[in-house]
């Protein structure tokens, strides 16, 4: 399990009292919110009910089914995490289980909350440093997501298969992202900076070594 930063911690303590619960239970919805992209989540605490779930905009499922107050409790606490994911990392990002073996993406950032592959793609999302990596056409493209918390992918159809994601702000597609590094150096279209025009050369002026025949026969006579 990956550690908290000193802002997780502080933000662990700082909602545990506001929402009348111990900071264990918070770290559970907290890592719970992060496996699920910011956008769901499924938990087991005693304190919380046993075993539920709870979807962004949607159904809180708790374990006391008839304790509505457990149930605006719970909501309210991911749904204050996920916002808070959008902020400054809660979490330290750590190198892949076993010494990064196994791991396709750059080691740095940490472990995947969702991952998988479609028609030759491969996508990992890290929402606790807000970055998307996708391994395709030979090399591996790491974009920085923004403030978008990333939920299911589709394959889109059309002109050239690309990945698209459900976010909170509707589909989005990497190529709509900025580009952080790629197989080839590249940059993202919007962040890219023009190229500087080439000035034109001064026209040339001419010298002894310029003067033509005319010129030296014109002198002569």
């Amino acid at each position: 399990m990956d550690k908290l930063t000193p802002r997780g911690e502080q933000r662990v303590l700082e909602l545990a009292q506001q929402y009348r619960v111990s900071p264990d239970a918070v770290r559970t919805l907290l890592w719970a919110v992060i496996q699920g992209g910011g956008n769901m989540a499924q938990f087991n605490h005693p304190e919380l009910g046993g075993s539920g779930q709870w979807m962004a905009g949607g159904m809180t499922m708790v374990g006391d089914m008839f304790n509505s107050g457990l149930r605006a409790q719970v909501d309210g606490l991911c749904s204050t995490l996920a916002r808070d994911l959008n902020g400054p990392p809660l979490v330290e990002p750590s190198a892949p289980a076993g010494g990064g073996s196994g791991g396709w993406w750059p080691a740095e950032l940490g472990q995947p909350s969702m991952s998988g592959s479609q028609n030759g793609m491969r996508y990992a999302y890290f929402p606790q440093v807000r970055r998307l990596a996708v391994e395709g056409n030979g090399g591996v493209t790491v974009y920085d997501t923004l403030d978008h918390r990333l939920g299911g992918v589709s394959q889109q159809q059309g002109r050239g298969s690309t990945l698209t994601f459900s976010s909170q702000h509707g589909t989005v597609a990497p190529e709509q992202l900025p580009v952080v590094s790629g197989p080839d150096g590249q940059q993202s279209p919007h962040r890219a900076a023009a190229p500087a025009a080439t000035p034109p050369s001064p026209p040339a002026r001419p010298g002894k070594e310029d003067v033509g025949e005319a010129d030296i026969f014109a002198k002569i006579e």
